[in-house]
């Protein structure tokens, strides 16, 4: 019988990796240390797979997990200030079932959407080393291979953009921008580009709930645009 791949082997896989020391020993650092806030909870402090519509046509590219959000939940973007921003943003799209996103079990839900991240371990400081990076790539490549109706990827930071760039061939690549749209080769899926809603850049102004709501609206259209062709 043919050795052949699925979304549940990947989670599985990428749940048990320890391929980069640096992220493992930071991971399970902080799942024991915790937050004052958080002391009480059980950290997941593992690596961290994508979730969503295993049928989505818009898929959402992170950074990486939270030290104390997702490294702690178990869920990408779920229990941290940035998901707060992601999830109402989907939620307004019509790409999540609610707008909230606190914990594994709290009945959030995809709709023809999936998130994940270009590294899978919490990194100190949110700065993945590019080994890092690359280590993963492969988790990365399979997911995008297993969602075989992915027309459009919205790339949270330019991390996540370059990220996407290296897997579906973008060369040279253009410069990074909010809303910046660009076409991958063979027919690729189309990147739309977002600043990442982190505190640094939503606190400041720099990414308004406006702002994201434009690139998720841009990204529902597309993928309905690409769907017709």
């Amino acid at each position: 019988m043919p050795d052949v791949d699925s979304l549940d082997r990947l989670r599985a896989e990428v749940c048990d990796c320890h391929r980069c020391p640096r992220l493992v020993s930071w991971r399970e650092q902080v799942a024991v240390e915790k937050r004052a806030s958080y002391r009480d909870q059980i950290y997941w402090g593992r690596p961290v797979p994508g979730f969503g519509d295993q049928r989505a046509r818009v898929l959402v590219l992170g950074l990486a997990p939270a030290a104390h959000g997702a490294n702690r939940t178990g869920r990408v973007f779920t229990g941290d200030r940035s998901g707060d921003w992601l999830f109402r943003s989907m939620h307004r799209a019509g790409l999540a079932n609610q707008p909230v996103s606190v914990s594994a079990d709290d009945g959030l839900r995809l709709r023809d959407a999936w998130v994940t991240a270009a590294v899978k371990c919490a990194p100190p400081d949110n700065k993945p080393l590019p080994d890092e990076r690359d280590a993963c790539r492969p988790f990365v490549r399979r997911e995008l291979a297993l969602l075989e109706r992915v027309e459009v990827v919205v790339c949270l930071g330019a991390f996540a953009y370059a990220a996407a760039c290296v897997e579906f061939g973008v060369r040279p690549r253009p410069r990074f921008g909010h809303l910046a749209e660009i076409a991958t080769p063979a027919g690729g899926p189309t990147l739309v580009c977002s600043f990442h809603p982190s505190q640094q850049n939503t606190f400041t102004g720099r990414l308004t709930e406006d702002m994201l709501d434009a690139v998720f609206h841009r990204a529902v259209e597309l993928a309905r645009q690409r769907r017709r062709s």
